[in-house]
């Protein structure tokens, strides 16, 4: 496949990626599960995975947001998924927005239950999704969570329930 037609993933820390202290009780990063789920997940797409950072999204400093617009503006493939926490999910995709990238479809994904947890985590779920809407969607950058895809200036996470959903 050419490289316009593979999937960039980069990956940034966030629950998606949280290992779990079953001693303490403390949730940790070890390592990237996204290698693991892709195998799990038999797929058969031409995908490429990079670590940019592994820490909680509400670690993030501008740095951490350059950082990821950097290497969304060098990478060759138009399709990027990009794993986040969910606390913060919202504002970088606004910052990543502003930034004005062109060309690229840009999904920013996350989970709600550690992929650690097993099958309890919506972590495969919200990965298929994004992977599937980094090829259907045009150009832009979107969130995706349980299902949907949102613009990142109409859409809150609703802490009590859970979930994403639209401002409006």
């Amino acid at each position: 496949m050419s490289q316009n037609n593979s999937i960039q993933i980069f990956i940034t820390g966030g629950t998606f990626d949280k290992s779990y202290d079953y001693i303490n009780g403390d949730l940790y990063f070890e390592k990237t599960h996204i290698p693991e789920m892709l195998i799990r997940s038999r797929c058969c797409l031409d995908v490429n995975v990079k670590t940019l950072m592994m820490i909680d999204s509400l670690e993030m400093d501008q740095s951490h947001i350059d950082n990821i617009i950097t290497n969304c503006i060098e990478c060759e493939s138009n399709k990027i998924v990009i794993t986040h926490g969910t606390d913060r999910i919202v504002e970088s995709a606004k910052k990543i927005q502003k930034a004005e990238i062109i060309g690229k479809t840009i999904i920013l994904t996350g989970a709600m239950i550690p992929y650690a947890f097993g099958s309890s985590s919506d972590g495969f779920f919200n990965l298929g999704c994004a992977l599937s809407f980094a090829q259907s969607l045009k150009n832009g950058v979107y969130i995706t969570m349980q299902g949907q895809y949102f613009n990142p200036n109409n859409v809150l996470k609703n802490t009590k329930e859970g979930f994403f959903k639209k401002k409006n």
